[in-house]
């Protein structure tokens, strides 16, 4: 299981209160875990990818083991840690403004 930690705003829309589990089937990517997310939490689609490009939202970043993996392309492997579960895949919502 791929444990995915949402900014609180994501968890307020798809009405969950802390990570969500999710089951990858093969190899666990971004693109791997974005799909399953959206399988299960339908009104999230479109929130962090675009809906038609797919692409990943310009104010929206992703981590794991302390690394920015936001412009890794999205069928790269995550960690192995990520993908046994004892590290969490975090989307973060990125601050802009002055």
């Amino acid at each position: 299981m791929i444990r995915v930690v949402l900014p609180q705003h994501l968890r307020t829309l798809a009405r969950v209160t802390g990570p969500v589990e999710l089951a990858v089937v093969g190899v666990p990517t971004q693109r791997a875990v974005l799909d399953a997310l959206e399988a299960r939490y339908p009104v999230l689609r479109g929130t962090v990818r675009d809906h038609g490009t797919l692409r990943r939202r310009s104010f929206v970043r992703f981590f794991a083991c302390e690394q920015d993996l936001s412009h890794d392309p999205p069928d790269t492997p995550l960690p192995e840690a990520v993908a046994a579960g004892r590290e969490p895949f975090l989307i973060i919502g990125a601050m802009a403004g002055g």
